[in-house]
């Protein structure tokens, strides 16, 4: 074991400071117990000078707030200014002698630091320390809600005088911290904004746009995979993608959809997996697996999607900001890859669910979020990359006979409590461009088709398939009706009539788009 650093450096794990600093808080703590994890996404360190300048990557504090060379002081640092890491504390936990953790919270029992550590270990380890009643002692949160999203409302422990706000279960907890970004989001109050602006629209206009949308947000989800679903399983898919949020998240539920997603079944095995799992591709010589992602490993699955249904439960339960809980729900899946095909869909599936569990979108209407993420698909592929990528030198595999992967230590940690800020930061994004942009364009739309068609009507009795087929030429040809089309299938209208069709298709949509 490694002493306390407490020499300025440039680099740590690969990662360059902004400036020349000694690590503290998580960092520190990684250093000093040779803790072999990802490092959390922000760190933290102590600049030689005293106005240093902070990135992304690390916040940099002046030499006053320098930690003592000792855990207890380290931790204090951690909670203050980076927040709660469950990865590094379930690390730490389980190779630190208990009585250390004991002699750190009898130093201020009754303090709140004291009192969330007691807690923390107790939760994580489910290992009891023998620690005195800390008497009557104000309440404290183990988050703080202005660093970390968490439940609005927690469950008391009497034991440590705490409200457990954590949004799951040590299961599956992914945390997400409360960046000005987000926080600017959180403040726009989008799905009370989409609720306003749909509740305007005429309900048999809204159920035209709801179903048109989720076909839409159902051949975008199989498209975000490279494949093109028959006509009849995308409706179906988009059908299951309705009932999102209806029925209680639960094993049996995600086995249910798996087989709605494959369809034919013969050459997949439905289910959990029972073997291990990866991304990427195979050499073409020697069959050898070259991963982009690992999926965990599958004597872990039954815990951590146990976990994961756990988190979906309690989050709603909590009122945690539902966007949030939606990004550490689907990205968690995603990457514990749970099943052998079908992930992808079901991952964006448990969006819809999270947003609906939580009322936050519209009745009867989902967010299309798949589609908003193909237009944004390589922002989307750097998002699942922010932790896959820095997590695939920590595990350890070999290749099995049949060109996948086995893995060697155990990794279950990575999964259950990893850092979803950049997930959460996406689809807050996504979620902003379908309240402002695919929502209402989609309404407009059908409002000036509605007049487009009128007007046909009150020019010509034309039946709904020709005027849709009308509409569909002249949005290819800039709104002229191509000579080809005038001669086939719109041979029987005379120059005036295409002349008054053109102008009502201008009236409509020009409208539409101005």
């Amino acid at each position: 074991m490694r002493e306390w650093p407490t020499q300025s450096v440039r680099d740590f794990h690969g990662r360059p400071l902004p400036e020349r600093g000694e690590p503290a808080g998580y960092a520190a703590i990684m250093a000093r117990y040779d803790l072999i994890l990802p490092p959390p996404i922000r760190m933290a360190a102590i600049a030689e000078r005293h106005h240093p300048t902070s990135t992304e990557a690390w916040l940099m504090l002046t030499p006053r707030y320098r930690p003592q060379p000792e855990l207890g002081s380290h931790l204090v640092f951690a909670f203050r200014y980076e927040g709660v890491d469950l990865q590094v504390l379930s690390a730490l936990f389980q190779i630190i002698e208990t009585d250390e953790i004991e002699a750190i919270i009898r130093a201020t029992p009754t303090g709140a630091f004291a009192r969330r550590l007691w807690f923390l270990y107790e939760w994580l380890t489910d290992r009891q320390l023998d620690i005195p009643d800390p008497g009557k002692v104000r309440m404290v949160t183990i988050l703080d809600p202005e660093q970390q999203y968490a439940l609005a409302e927690g469950d008391p422990s009497p034991r440590h005088k705490v409200s457990n706000n954590l949004p799951g279960t040590p299961a599956f907890c992914p945390l997400v911290r409360r960046t000005p970004d987000l926080a600017a989001f959180s403040q726009k109050a989008l799905g009370e904004r989409a609720r306003e602006a749909m509740g305007r629209v005429r309900p048999d206009l809204l159920a035209r746009a709801a179903a048109f949308i989720l076909l839409n947000d159902s051949k975008s989800s199989f498209a975000i995979e490279g494949e093109r679903p028959s006509g009849q399983r995308a409706a179906r898919w988009g059908q299951a993608i309705a009932q999102a949020g209806v029925r209680p998240l639960s094993l049996d539920e995600l086995d249910r959809l798996q087989r709605i997603v494959i369809g034919d079944a013969r050459f997949v095995r439905l289910g959990l997996r029972d073997e291990g799992g990866f991304i990427g591709v195979h050499d073409r010589d020697t069959n050898m697996p070259i991963p982009d992602h690992i999926s965990a490993r599958h004597e872990d699955l039954e815990s951590l999607v146990g976990g994961l249904i756990a988190f979906s439960d309690r989050a709603a339960r909590g009122a945690m900001d539902p966007v949030v809980a939606a990004a550490c729900l689907a990205f968690g899946f995603v990457y514990i890859h749970p099943y052998v095909d079908g992930n992808g869909r079901l991952h964006r599936w448990l969006i819809h669910h999270a947003l609906a569990a939580a009322s936050y979108s519209p009745p009867g209407l989902v967010f299309p979020v798949s589609a908003v993420i193909l237009r944004n698909i390589d922002r989307y592929r750097a998002v699942l990359e922010s932790w896959s990528a820095p997590l695939l030198p920590f595990i350890e595999w070999r290749p099995t006979v049949s060109g996948n992967v086995e893995v060697l230590n155990d990794t279950a940690a990575f999964y259950r409590y990893f850092d979803a800020t950049a997930h959460a930061t996406f689809l807050y994004a996504c979620v902003e461009q379908t309240v402002e942009h695919d929502l209402p364009q989609e309404v407009r739309f059908l409002q000036a088709f509605d007049t487009f068609s009128e007007g046909i009507q009150q020019l010509i009795d034309m039946p709904t398939a020709q005027a849709e087929l009308l509409h569909k030429f002249l949005g290819q040809n800039d709104g002229r009706l191509s000579q080809r089309a005038r001669t086939k299938e719109f041979a029987a209208l005379d120059d005036a009539e295409v002349e008054r069709i053109e102008a009502l298709y201008a009236d409509a949509f020009e409208r539409d788009r101005a």
